[in-house]
């Protein structure tokens, strides 16, 4: 009996997701491997792919990106969602970072040791709520960055920030500030924020 060749063919619309080594993937896999979605993240030798973006997440991070841009001094520099190095299993990209200036070597660079990093900053979405509150500060804590932002949706449109710095005897994160609408801290930058502004609202009057 023979075989009709159209089915045994992959069917073209389902996706062919990589399959993973035994032990998982590595950091390097994640600049080796094709056609990755954009911003995947390497979590415990999982990679990490990111659904579409919101409005929010977007103003977000452009907010916070361009805030410590504009006070950061010559020798620190501010990337937005790039990869930093944890350990083999684990390469997450946080939404903002701050770090040394001298980690940059190379135009086509694509992450930096995380001992480098003085401040991450996550935008919560709806998919990455556990990660981004339970997963990544462990592992952010792990790796001595000493500044951790979290920013949320309050359901409203407008922001909450969650401040956390690392405390060194114990190496774990502690809460330093809840901020609503002003954010206001002296490290790791001097900064006095109006959260207020991260999600304009659109003035339609000129219209009626």
């Amino acid at each position: 009996m023979s075989v009709d060749p159209e089915a045994t063919q992959p069917d073209a619309s389902i996706p062919r997701w990589p399959i993973p080594p035994a032990g998982g993937w590595t950091a390097d896999h994640l600049d080796q491997l094709p056609d990755l979605p954009p911003h995947t993240e390497l979590i415990d030798g999982s990679l990490v792919f990111v659904s579409p973006q919101t409005f929010f997440h977007e103003e977000a991070v452009d907010f916070f990106k361009w805030q410590l841009k504009s006070v950061a001094p010559s020798d620190l520099l501010v990337l937005r969602e790039f990869t930093i190095d944890i350990d083999e299993q684990n390469r997450p990209e946080p939404d903002v970072i701050l770090c040394d200036a001298k980690v940059l070597l190379a135009h086509e660079q694509t992450r930096i040791p995380a001992e480098t990093v003085l401040l991450a900053v996550e935008v919560v979405s709806r998919d990455s709520i556990s990660r981004d509150r339970m997963s990544k500060p462990l592992k952010y804590a792990r790796a001595r960055i000493q500044h951790y932002w979290r920013v949320e949706n309050d359901g409203t449109g407008n922001a909450v920030v969650y401040v956390f710095e690392l405390e060194p005897a114990t190496g774990v994160y502690v809460a330093t500030g809840i901020f609503r609408d002003r954010m206001k801290v002296s490290s790791p930058l001097p900064m006095d924020l109006d959260l207020t502004a991260i999600m304009p609202r659109p003035d339609f009057t000129d219209d009626l």
